[in-house]
């Protein structure tokens, strides 16, 4: 059997780079902590550590080792919160991960179906589509919500389905829409103020095209990487903007905003990634199940 004590003594050497630092952090003498790596090589039958100059390096052995002992003790970081939580019978916990290119809109709208759980406990990420993936790797998410599915990586151990898959319209502040509506949509767009998703969305590539297959040049005053904070720009009048039609009921509620056009032929698609450990949360399922029903109506 592995001695787990002995693997967590050889992730402090390398985390730290050497026996000094790692005896420091631990308060223990370095010969000990050296026996319990020794021990582990023993144990595993290869050298794990080698001489680097002055310090220590990994052994091709040692990175394999070390990528293993990461995933198990950042597990381990998470059992006392999970225990006490099954033990008080208090937290439904769900952390999700949302990619910088998705509409928050879009990603609110597919989480709505699990907000009423009773004690729930929602932690959601923002941040870019790797680092996302990274995270959800290491069990630290349980679904990563994105505009693109997960790159085929057969180390990483993800599966991705699309989940949504939403027409996109135009809206904007009601007085622009209003000078609008006197000219033919959407060659109106050529003359109004625009705000636009940043170049990290999946849409915006989809917009630009059909911009430029309409003869509008656009007139974009911004860009955003949050859909819900471009809604609130645009309701305070600085432009109009398009959003899928599964963030329109968010949109509805900012007052002032109003429909101007559809943008024929562009859609939003959402990606749920899971690992096989988020392929049997209980809420993720739900919100899955959810969305596909949606999808089928």
């Amino acid at each position: 059997m592995l001695n787990y004590r002995h693997l967590y003594y050889f992730w402090v050497v390398a985390k730290e780079g050497g026996f000094a630092r790692a005896a420091t952090r631990l308060d223990m003498a370095v010969q000990t902590i050296s026996a319990q790596v020794r021990e582990l090589e023993k144990t595993l039958g290869h050298q794990l550590l080698k001489p680097a100059g002055r310090g220590l390096a990994l052994s091709e052995a040692g990175q394999a080792a070390l990528a293993r002992a990461e995933e198990i003790f950042q597990l381990g970081q998470l059992i006392p919160e999970e225990v006490r939580q099954a033990a008080g019978g208090t937290a439904a916990r769900l952390a999700v991960g949302l990619s910088d290119g998705i509409s928050k809109l879009a990603a609110h709208a597919l989480l709505e179906p699990v907000l009423g759980t009773p004690a729930l406990r929602l932690l959601c990420h923002e941040g870019e589509f790797e680092q996302l993936l990274a995270e959800l790797a290491l069990h630290h998410l349980d679904v990563v919500l994105a505009g693109q599915p997960a790159p085929h990586n057969p180390s990483l151990r993800l599966s991705s389905e699309r989940i949504a898959e939403s027409p996109v319209d135009w809206y904007g502040p009601g007085a622009l829409v209003h000078k609008a509506e006197v000219q033919q949509f959407p060659q109106c767009l050529q003359r109004l103020p625009m705000l636009l998703p940043t170049g990290h969305s999946a849409l915006r590539p989809a917009i630009d095209r059909w911009l430029e297959t309409q003869g509008v040049r656009p007139n974009v005053v911004g860009e955003f990487e949050d859909s819900a904070l471009l809604a609130v720009f645009a309701a305070r009048g600085l432009g109009v903007f398009p959003v899928s039609r599964l963030g329109a009921n968010d949109v509805g509620l900012m007052r002032g905003l109003r429909w101007l056009g559809p943008c024929e032929g562009v859609k939003e698609e959402v990606h749920a990634i899971r690992s096989r450990r988020g392929q049997h949360h209980p809420l993720v399922l739900q919100l899955m199940a959810a969305a596909r029903a949606g999808a089928s109506a």
